[in-house]
């Protein structure tokens, strides 16, 4: 059993506002959410739950309803003008007098931002144990004392419509059920090959032949993806780099299972409590597991 750095709510009334910190990436975002909605749902309706993150990972929590404010880090991936960017952004969370910093990234930033806002009770992320990345983030969230924090994967979209409207506009029937093919492990040692994506396919319309497959998130894999769309032909909707992160995230609300490399996408999949087939590479088994 990991301890957690914490210092605990000790008071009998719960706390009025609470801030989580997790900056980066969106994989490790996408990780996060249905933690605090766990917590969120412990919580009373009258504690406040707000967000720090960075701008680029952010659309995905804007977008769902969840917390009450999200403050949002610039500077891209330059320390530099991130230290900036936080220093400029403290004194704006100072002024809303948080009881409770829940940090879920433990870096300098995120270290620098709790020492300054001096909360009554916080904790902080493990980074290094030998237990899954999920564990890790209902533990550190439990270290607080608030009680216990079970995960809830049902999220509300802001715009619940979204995803189906994207998909319908590039060929869905709105019925047919949606198999996600996510060939977009960042090296090499993270990918399967596109002819086995294509076996996959072939051998999952033997059982289920009414299915269309699905290619979707950043540009990255727009070769690949036109590779499975030459194979697969109308069976496979490509929308690779048509959507944005929150956009990718309300569509696949609509998929019924994601075959996937280690990725935003599958981790976004993951926490939506989709049926999710991960292919890992060259990850420590005992994260990966």
């Amino acid at each position: 059993m990991i301890t957690i750095p914490a210092r605990p709510w000790t008071k009998k009334m719960p706390p009025r506002r609470v801030l989580a910190i997790r900056l980066q990436a969106m994989g490790d975002m996408a990780i996060t959410l249905p933690y605090l909605q766990g917590l969120r749902e412990t919580l009373p309706p009258d504690t406040q739950l707000d967000l720090l993150t960075r701008e680029e990972v952010a659309p995905l929590s804007q977008n769902i309803y969840l917390f009450d404010n999200i403050y949002t880090i610039g500077g891209g991936r330059n320390l530099k003008k991130i230290l900036i960017s936080t220093l400029l952004l403290i004194p704006r969370l100072w002024l809303r007098g948080y009881d409770v910093i829940i940090d879920l990234q433990n870096n300098i930033v995120s270290r620098i931002v709790r020492k300054s806002l001096r909360p009554a009770a916080w904790c902080e992320f493990d980074r290094f144990s030998k237990i899954a990345a999920g564990e890790r983030t209902r533990l550190t969230i439990e270290a607080i004392g608030l009680g216990p924090c079970r995960m809830n994967t049902h999220f509300r979209l802001k715009d619940e419509s979204r995803g189906a409207d994207l998909l319908k506009k590039n060929g869905w029937d709105g019925i047919d059920p949606l198999v996600v093919l996510n060939p977009a492990g960042f090296v090499a040692t993270r990918n399967w090959s596109i002819p086995n994506y294509v076996r996959f396919a072939r051998l999952w319309l033997n059982e289920f032949p009414h299915t269309r497959f699905l290619v979707l998130g950043t540009s990255f894999i727009a070769e690949k993806a036109s590779r499975l769309k030459d194979e697969l032909g109308d069976r496979l909707l490509n929308l690779a780099g048509q959507t944005t992160p929150h956009e990718a995230f309300a569509v696949l609300q609509k998929t019924s299972l994601v075959l996937s490399e280690d990725s935003g996408l599958m981790h976004m999949a993951w926490t939506s409590g989709i049926p999710t087939m991960v292919l890992f590479g060259s990850t420590s088994s005992y994260w990966s597991r």
